[in-house]
């Protein structure tokens, strides 16, 4: 059987005539990313390709959660190709986690997990987040504020707190992923929280809780009493 090309195949069959006509939600997922792809390769048309690489990887998450390294090791797509599929990747994520600008109150550690764990689950490595909130618990910002497994040394207090002085906020609350699943703080996740919450005292921000998020489950350090404790300590 000889390879047909997309430009061949009637108007109306091809993806992205289809998507302008049909629009995108009565698409399938094989036609949305070939649209991505543009052209296939090995004698395979774009279409062919997205459906090989979506039986391959066996779900979006999968796809999602690939390196760059693993989407192009499939023929026709490449570097160029496997940067354009994170890129969608990462603006779906960005459209899900993107929030009303005041942000939602945070009532308790079940919220702060609620809103954080869509943004951290996939993630590879260790990411500590401040959460800055305004005197009703808004969130209003967040910010990054270090990537890799957590120490005392390369968390600083002066970097933890320098945005939410800056942004006036009235209270923070930190929360980091452990991708291993477990939620358990560690002995080092203790010693940081202990140093943030005496910063926190020190500058006049309130650090209200340190949640640690695992899959699909979370700690709070609140919760558990070892904030109370380390604020008795004084």
């Amino acid at each position: 059987m000889s390879y047909k090309s997309i430009k061949d195949w009637p108007e109306e069959e091809r993806p992205r005539e289809r998507l302008l006509s049909t629009g995108a939600s009565n698409m399938s997922s094989a036609q949305l990313l070939a649209i991505i792809l543009r052209t296939g390769g090995g004698g395979k048309s774009a279409i062919d390709l997205a459906m090989e690489m979506i039986d391959s990887f066996k779900s979006m998450k999968n796809m999602e959660s690939a390196s760059i390294k693993e989407l192009a090791s499939f023929k026709g797509v490449g570097n160029a190709k496997a940067a354009q599929i994170k890129a969608a990747f990462e603006l779906g994520r960005r459209l899900f986690m993107e929030r009303d600008v005041k942000g939602p109150v945070f009532s308790s550690s079940r919220d702060v997990y609620s809103y954080y764990y869509p943004r951290v689950r996939d993630l590879k490595k260790e990411v500590l987040f401040c959460a800055m909130l305004d005197a009703k618990n808004r969130i209003f910002r967040d910010c990054r504020i270090s990537e890799g497994t957590l120490t005392n040394s390369l968390i600083h207090p002066r970097e933890a707190f320098k945005n939410a002085i800056k942004e006036s906020a009235a209270s923070v609350i930190f929360i980091h992923n452990h991708p291993s699943g477990d939620p358990a703080p560690s002995r080092e996740d203790i010693a940081i929280t202990e140093r943030l919450v005496q910063t926190g005292e020190i500058v006049g921000i309130k650090v209200l809780d340190h949640v640690i998020i695992g899959d699909s489950r979370h700690t709070s350090l609140m919760d558990d009493g070892y904030i109370k404790r380390i604020q008795n300590a004084k």
